[in-house]
């Protein structure tokens, strides 16, 4: 298995990292790349570790995929050439996505025209954006990993610390990969209810490692998906992506965790009901006895044949369609 680091301009005073990788023994001509986006306050490391299996890029490429992660903006390896923080969801939708989908096909060794994209949690909505409002984008499948379009429902802790989008504008955070580091093993251990919405100490074993995908959030984002919530339609360009979708083509698997509580089930399934996409499913994992939370979805014990192996098969499937 080989990866390679690249950089792209984004032409908004960032150079974007992306990072490409495949099994050359095992890459199935035709099948289109396939590019995963992380979501909030994040960073693309998490697709590529697991604390005890194979990680979801590793198991796609495995599975006979060329696998793309991106860092965004302000994430990851990104670089700053002058760009600032002074951004939104509309900017990380179109100009950013915008560049590595071209930047991966012009790279990609499967020659195809279009990449299939997996969006992770904020990332999913990140690609209903795109695909909403670039109407000649070059998306092929989408996969959407517990991703909101229409705060149908919503935790009341996450409600809570966005109440106010004035405040939460204002508010710049900063160490956010050391504190984590920090609280988050003690937490797990003493207390592990207070991160049952985003995690299952049951069945995700938590190692140092895993802080590597932590970043700042940003409170520019933080003050519109603050907007976002209260209105719980997310406007963007004077366009409501709860409409937008509707007129969605592309095939689409929902994938929703039985047990999230940061984006709960009724507010996930909703890209799912109203996408006008002719090809769509919804997964939903986990179990009453093996509840799944949101960070499960990659990184719990089991993910493999639990998420991994269903979304490969699906893609997999859209492509020989």
């Amino acid at each position: 298995m080989k990866t390679l680091s690249h950089f792209v301009p984004n032409h908004d005073g960032w150079h974007l990292s992306l990072f490409q990788t495949w099994d050359e023994e095992r890459l199935v001509p035709g099948r289109r790349p396939v590019l995963i986006v992380p979501g909030y306050g994040m960073n693309s490391f998490i697709f590529s570790y697991h604390p005890r299996g194979e990680s979801l890029e590793g198991y796609l490429a495995r599975a006979g995929f060329e696998v793309w992660r991106v860092d965004l903006r302000a994430q990851g390896k990104s670089l700053s050439v002058g760009g600032g923080e002074a951004f939104g969801l509309e900017d990380l939708a179109l100009t950013d996505l915008d560049a590595v989908i071209t930047a991966a096909l012009e790279r990609s060794r499967t020659g195809a025209s279009r990449a299939d994209v997996i969006g992770a949690s904020l990332g999913g909505t990140i690609v209903f954006l795109h695909a909403a409002l670039q109407r000649n984008n070059r998306l092929g499948s989408i996969v959407a990993m517990g991703s909101p379009v229409r705060w149908v429902d919503i935790h009341p802790a996450i409600k809570l610390a966005f109440s106010v989008p004035s405040l939460v504008g204002l508010i710049r955070l900063r160490g956010t990969r050391k504190m984590a580091g920090f609280a988050l093993p003690h937490i797990l251990r003493r207390l592990p209810s207070v991160l049952s919405i985003y995690m299952n100490a049951d069945i995700t074993d938590v190692s140092a490692e895993m802080v590597k995908t932590v970043e700042d959030p940003n409170r520019h984002v933080n003050r519109e998906i603050a907007h976002w919530i209260r209105a719980k339609d997310l406007i963007v360009r004077g366009k409501n992506l709860s409409e937008e979708i509707r007129r969605l083509e592309n095939p689409l698997l929902c994938v929703l965790a039985r047990g999230d509580g940061i984006v709960p089930k009724r507010t996930a399934e909703f890209p799912y009901l109203v996408a006008g996409s002719r090809v769509k499913q919804l997964l939903e994992v986990g179990t009453l006895e093996r509840a799944m939370a949101h960070a499960d979805l990659f990184v719990s014990n089991g993910a493999q044949e639990g998420v991994f192996a269903p979304i490969a098969g699906w893609l997999a499937a859209q492509g020989q369609g």
